[in-house]
């Protein structure tokens, strides 16, 4: 348990577990932090923006299947997979698994960002339909930090629903996409370092990656530890 004394700061992220891009973010943010030995002291909380109910439509393997190998390349050690399953067990809604990231936040801020990472990595490099209960309730017991007890006994009483909803809906309209980050000195950004087009074909499109600067990191996460010492 982490000790109360210790001061620490809090990047608030909109994002989808289903989103690629803040799968790389993240992890990008993890390892900027580590580097900066502040593991423990700076979180991530990430907060919800539906990507289906912001696209009206389902999650399906034509969006996101087609973006694998541009934003898997931009992090191969995540070893982002297509999908290996039967296309039937293709999970068309995330919100199951948004709720249950934001179910684990009672528990600790470090659970949240472990159950998060390992429902993202689930999905995008072990093809696990993480719509269904028992597929993230799986997943959630290999967090060291998560209390799958505690998580299910969330799930099925739907005590995180309302919260997430909220502050989704009443922030949805300033959130740019995934991921939009937003830090303690009130700057925000929205998905760090990456700069991108779609080049749209008749019948068709795919996104090029015209920029990537994994370094922002290395400032984004300087910025919010500076919080912890003017507070």
């Amino acid at each position: 348990m982490k000790n109360p004394s210790v001061s620490t700061a809090t990047v608030v992220a909109f994002t989808d577990v289903m989103c690629g891009w803040s799968t790389i973010a993240f992890h990008r943010f993890y390892r900027a932090r580590s580097a900066a030995g502040l593991d423990g002291r700076v979180f991530l909380d990430p907060q919800l923006f539906l990507l289906e109910d912001v696209n009206q439509m389902a999650l399906n393997t034509k969006i996101i299947e087609g973006e694998k190998p541009v934003v898997g390349a931009l992090a191969e050690e995540l070893e982002f997979k297509p999908w290996q399953r039967d296309p039937s067990e293709y999970p068309v809604t995330s919100l199951p698994a948004n709720e249950a990231v934001h179910a684990v936040k009672e528990q600790s801020p470090m659970a949240a960002e472990q159950l998060d990472m390992a429902l993202r990595l689930g999905f995008w490099r072990d093809s696990r339909c993480i719509s269904m209960r028992h597929e993230i309730l799986d997943i959630a017991d290999s967090c060291p930090d998560v209390d799958v007890d505690q998580l299910r006994a969330a799930l099925d009483d739907g005590r995180a629903r309302g919260p997430m909803m909220r502050t989704y809906l009443d922030r949805r309209d300033a959130v740019q996409g995934s991921p939009h980050f937003f830090l303690p000195d009130g700057s925000d950004v929205h998905n760090p370092g990456i700069e991108m087009h779609q080049v749209a074909e008749p019948g068709a499109g795919f996104l090029v990656v015209d920029a990537d600067n994994p370094s922002v990191y290395d400032d984004l996460v300087r910025r919010a530890a500076e919080s912890i010492h003017a507070s």
